[in-house]
């Protein structure tokens, strides 16, 4: 049995994941297996600069933190090394830069996800990744709105050259 501080260690651990997996819109987990330092540090770095909080933590604190939640159908991956990416405002971005990276790494693997509360697999993570950023998103959506605006300024114009041209 271990001792009273290690036991106290573990359930902090264990309550500090769960409250940050309440608070994330999105979480992936993945197999880090086989990945070099320089690389681990740059996906870190990566992942950090996009607002996702990267942790390599035992599969068994997983486990418990996800217990009795909406997400503790997550639990069947559990099996061999495990990081869990977590990210509280963006949807895609802890999914875009994994997917990214298992592309090229052949030993890094997607294991599975969770959004808004349900679990996801690997192809929906996926799907996710291939999603535009929320900027790319909202700028497309402020050009769709602006385009008719925009038509009908260029054909008043045309009407107004039409007309100044005929007064001459």
């Amino acid at each position: 049995m271990p001792n009273a501080s290690v036991l106290e260690m573990k359930q902090q651990q264990v309550a500090s994941l769960s409250e940050k997996i309440s608070t994330a819109v999105t979480g992936v987990l993945v197999d880090y297996s086989g990945i070099t330092v320089a690389d681990d540090t740059a996906l870190r770095k990566e992942l950090r600069e996009n607002g996702v909080e990267y942790t390599v933590i035992k599969n068994s604190i997983i486990r418990r933190a996800v217990e009795g939640t909406s997400i503790e159908g997550i639990s069947e991956v559990l099996e061999g090394n495990t990081a869990i990416a977590l990210s509280n405002e963006d949807y895609t971005a802890a999914a875009r830069i994994l997917c990214k990276y298992a592309e090229g790494h052949e030993n890094f693997k997607i294991k599975a996800g969770f959004l808004d509360g349900n679990v996801v697999d690997v192809a929906t993570i996926d799907s996710l990744a291939k999603l535009p950023s929320k900027e790319v998103l909202l700028a497309t959506v402020c050009s769709a709105f602006q385009a008719p605006i925009a038509a009908f300024a260029r054909a008043v114009q045309a009407i107004v050259d039409k007309d100044s041209e005929a007064a001459e």
